[in-house]
């Protein structure tokens, strides 16, 4: 595979790392945006740009500031023209760390922390995004058959699948649950949005499975050793259902195994 621009929202570990690691180094001639609040901090991804300097490009963006966002979005423009694939993967579980297991620790501050990191960043990079996305190449998804079916460029939300509603059985997990099923609604949303015109977006909710980040770490003990990825494992998953897209799957919302999940 071979070409095409990409923006990772949430770069500076993680998920996010590894989409850059696995794009700059799957693809010929890629170029990748990778944006993080302080690049300063992100050391893996640093050293990973000086490794790499023509194919990764680094962008200081707070997701939770929309003036940084519109920022960025200028600045890819300048530089690029146009994109082909943005993901959305920075993610916030609650303000400590650890999701709330009953109303008694729900607060409206941590709400609207979570909120904002999870569901109104990645809607802002949408609105921002979008012109550039509609401008896309085609470079990432299935080709179809038919040109008049054949989609610009690709918006991942990851999602996961706490946020189904259809699947909680255990409640809890109010801040993290709340943000990622308006996340899915905002996928939803933008799927018809951006599939009105004759440039289309595919637009797709991703849950990437139980993942060894810092944000499951807490609760490792209760998830079977054989169920829990590495990232890489993940992004491979993931990559492989991005790779497959067409637009008869925009507006959905998939696990990292291809299978639909429940809105």
């Amino acid at each position: 595979m071979s070409g095409g621009t990409a923006l990772v929202q949430g770069a500076s570990r993680g998920i996010g790392l590894q989409f850059c690691r696995y794009l700059v180094l799957s693809r010929y001639e890629i170029n990748v945006i990778a944006t993080c609040r302080n690049p300063e901090a992100a050391t893996e991804l640093q050293e990973f740009q000086r490794e790499y300097p023509k194919a990764l490009r680094i962008m200081k963006m707070d997701v939770t500031r929309g003036p940084d966002i519109q920022h960025t979005a200028e600045k890819v423009k300048e530089e690029f023209g146009s994109l082909d694939l943005l993901i959305n993967s920075s993610a916030m579980l609650h303000p400590s760390g650890k999701g709330e297991t009953s109303l008694r620790e729900v607060t409206a501050e941590d709400l609207s922390l979570t909120i904002a990191t999870n569901t109104i960043g990645p809607l802002m990079m949408a609105k921002y995004f979008a012109p550039l996305l509609l401008r896309g190449t085609g470079a990432f998804g299935a080709e179809a058959s038919d040109k008049s079916r054949q989609h610009r460029a690709i918006l991942v939300n990851m999602s996961a699948k706490v946020g189904s509603i259809e699947d909680n059985a255990l409640g809890g997990w109010y801040s993290y649950r709340l943000s990622k099923a308006a996340l899915n609604m905002v996928t939803k949303n933008l799927s018809i949005e951006l599939g009105r015109g004759k440039n289309k977006v595919i637009c797709v909710s991703l849950h990437p499975g139980s993942v060894d980040t810092n944000l499951s770490r807490p609760y490792h003990k209760n998830i079977q050793r054989e169920k829990l990825f590495t990232t890489e494992q993940s992004v491979f998953c993931l990559m492989n259902i991005i790779e497959t897209l067409n637009l008869d799957k925009t507006g959905k919302f998939f696990s990292w195994n291809g299978s639909e999940l429940p809105w």
